[in-house]
């Protein structure tokens, strides 16, 4: 992973300090509220319904054990002992006070860690596959040209205050695991027919009130020209982006009211002013960004251990977790390991500090000294020989790390909602508790297959409701929370949007409704198919007809 060098650090470290006199001069009424929320939120935090909220920034997933064991104190000494991992890879903590928050960034300084640009009208962190590096479908490791990327776009002069928030996303690989197409610039790294290495850039995704599957803007973009081309764009964007209107302020407005042959003519213009100049991205500077991201030191000899298979025949359990919660790499005998943070009675995506500093040991015991946070909301060690899977595995089974249910209808998306979110208007963690205690049944997952729930508390999509197979977003009616229900959506290769299923449901009736959605499933699926694929083939009446059966 990337390094600071003494330059990097200076930087940090004087944001840091920079940000303490802010909160001094805040705490002794020197700053108002209005002046302070421009400050606090380019530290990335948040006033949320009970406290503080402080997101920290994760770059493209990857993390150091130390990095994770910093993470693990925070919650500790400034928290209520967790933390949340996010849809962009992030942690967020939920109550800090705001007099200790430079007291954590200075803590997160010391591990090269910050919380800069993870709020406000700025480009948010780059995100990737979780998998990249090891994954066996993959053309290149990614995290070199997110690390390009970040570098360039961190603390830009002239995109640090857009119309709205701005976030990218790269793809390498045959499967998209980063939801790239729902993003404000979606990246996915492709050869051209003479075998030169390139990105199709794609612009115009995004979720919240108005969801929109990304649109291709160029087919193939030289490796040397993606900084300039990412220029160009948000230069239209921050001229032309709608800065009267907060929920039409997104770059997907943008392109869907000029249309995209419109935009793409204003953004050709500019790219041709400054394509030929100091945005080149000469090729010396991606081979030393690479050397930041070495493959693994694996041993060549790992395919040949057999206790791996024994194991596995020996123990229905085991070889069960391995099924689900493990995947090949392109290295022979390892693979890489989710840590599934989807515990019954755990709200989705939380980890607690003895956790975070479990998970650190693991990876410098089995994984390289690293580890990854997904979009999904779960960890990864990313490269774990299969020797050591069966210690691994009861290590994290002592953790309460070890449920075997990712790719589930339990490994559920779900935002913290109501409980903490300002801005929600309905409760999403005590939803998903509900569906977990329904479908509590191993056997009866696996027999469902895979099924992604995603659940929002409110229009923002947090949760990515809009791309669930099930997507779930709460509402509010005279002060209860409510459910809209969508079917068929992806955020996959096959991105799409799910449809509206009919009216909002009380909170005490969602399980009730999940169930009765699966027992349509069950019914209708044909052989192979997912519960998406069976939605996309029936349409969605079926579905209705048992969900409102007063309607039908």
């Amino acid at each position: 992973m990337y390094q600071y060098n003494t330059v990097d650090q200076k930087i940090v470290d004087e944001r840091v300090e920079q940000y303490r006199r802010q909160v001094e001069r805040y705490q002794a009424g020197l700053l108002s509220e209005e002046e302070f929320l421009p400050l606090r939120l380019q530290n990335g935090l948040y006033v949320q319904t009970q406290a503080p909220m402080l997101r920290v920034a994760i770059p493209y997933g990857t993390l150091n054990s130390k990095q994770v064991r910093m993470l693990g104190h925070i919650a500790r000494k400034y928290d209520k002992g967790y933390g949340h991992i996010s849809t962009r890879q992030n942690i967020q903590y939920n109550w800090p006070t705001i007099e200790s928050t430079p007291d954590i960034l200075a803590d997160l300084a010391s591990v090269q860690m910050h919380a800069i640009q993870t709020s406000g009208n700025c480009i948010r962190n780059t995100t990737t596959d979780q998998l990249a590096g090891v994954a066996k479908d993959e053309l290149v490791d990614p995290r070199p040209y997110c690390e390009i990327i970040r570098q360039w776009s961190t603390f830009h002069p002239e995109f640090a205050y857009l119309p709205r928030k701005f976030k990218i996303a790269v793809s390498a690989s045959e499967t998209d695991r980063a939801a790239t197409k729902l993003h404000d610039i979606a990246l996915f790294l492709e050869k051209n027919e003479n075998g030169e290495l390139g990105f199709q850039v794609d612009v115009g995704g995004g979720q919240g009130r108005t969801p929109i599957i990304s649109k291709t803007l160029y087919d193939w973009v030289p490796v040397e020209d993606i900084l300039s081309c990412c220029e160009a764009i948000l230069r239209i964007y921050n001229q032309h982006g709608r800065r009267d209107n907060k929920y039409k302020a997104r770059i997907k407005i943008t392109v869907k009211e000029m249309g995209l042959d419109k935009f793409r003519e204003m953004v050709d213009a500019e790219w041709a002013v400054i394509r030929d100049t100091g945005l080149k991205l000469p090729e010396q500077e991606v081979e030393r960004m690479k050397a930041f991201f070495p493959a693994f030191p694996v041993d060549a000899d790992a395919s040949s251990d057999n206790s791996f298979a024994a194991q596995e025949a020996d123990n229905p359990a085991f070889a069960r977790w391995v099924k689900q919660n493990t995947v090949e790499t392109k290295h022979d005998g390892y693979r890489s390991v989710y840590v599934s943070l989807k515990a019954h009675g755990q709200p989705p995506g939380d980890v607690t500090d003895d956790q975070l500093e479990a998970i650190a040991d693991f990876a410098d015991e089995y994984s390289f000294g690293e580890a990854r946070t997904t979009h999904n909301q779960n960890m990864v060690l990313p490269c774990v020989k299969q020797a050591d899977l069966f210690a691994l595995w009861n290590k994290l089974r002592e953790q309460s790390l070890a449920m075997p249910n990712i790719g589930t209808l339990a490994d559920m998306i779900c935002c913290p909602g109501l409980d903490f979110c300002a801005l929600a208007n309905a409760h999403s963690i005590p939803v998903a508790e509900a569906i977990n205690e329904r479908f509590d049944d191993l056997d009866y997952l696996y027999d469902i297959g895979e099924l992604e729930i995603k659940m929002s508390g409110c229009m923002n999509a947090c949760g990515h409701h809009h791309v669930g197979h099930i997507g779930i977003l709460g509402v509010d009616k005279k002060g209860e929370s409510w459910y809209q229900i969508t079917l068929g959506g992806s955020a996959s290769n096959d991105a799409s949007l799910g449809e509206r299923l009919g009216p909002a449901v009380k909170q005490e009736d969602m399980a009730d409704v999940v169930e009765n959605l699966i027992k349509v499933y069950l019914e209708e699926r044909q052989e192979g198919e997912r519960f998406v694929d069976t939605v996309r083939r029936t349409g969605v009446a079926p579905f209705k007809a048992r969900v409102y059966p007063e309607a039908a």
